[in-house]
């Protein structure tokens, strides 16, 4: 289980350029089903971190997956927090952020409390119509 960068993907010109030196720190621009994924790379203090944003849009689910499997094995449990309201930042009105503690130690829930694993998105349908 280990953070790692996507070396091929790192911004290497102009002023924000990082290199391997840098380690797991950089900017990195990913192009996903033709949308420019801009994504800055962190691991410092305890936690490694990744930011992702697009121009004009937020990212959606299936590209932030994809930016979750670029930087961390597919084993591992990566989490987007919400903060209490007194400690919200916003620096960029498109970004989303992807968080794991260095240390580990992440509490999963059950996935039964999610839902059923292997139903399929048919039968989840049928049983959600049944709730009145």
């Amino acid at each position: 289980m280990a953070f790692h960068v996507p070396e091929k993907f790192r911004l290497g010109q102009g002023q924000w350029a990082t290199t391997k030196n840098d380690g797991n720190n950089g900017i990195f621009l990913y192009m996903y089903c033709g949308y420019p994924l801009r994504i800055i790379a962190s691991d410092g203090g305890e936690w490694e971190h990744v930011s992702v944003s697009l121009p004009n849009r937020t990212p959606t689910w299936k590209e932030m997956c994809k930016v979750k499997d670029l930087f961390w094995d597919k084993e591992d449990c990566v989490v987007q927090y919400h903060p209490a309201e007194k400690d919200y930042v916003n620096n960029h009105p498109y970004c989303l952020h992807l968080w794991r503690p260095i240390s580990g130690g992440l509490r999963i829930p059950p996935s039964i409390l999610v839902g059923y694993a292997g139903m399929s998105a048919a039968d989840a349908e049928k049983l959600a119509k049944g709730i009145k």
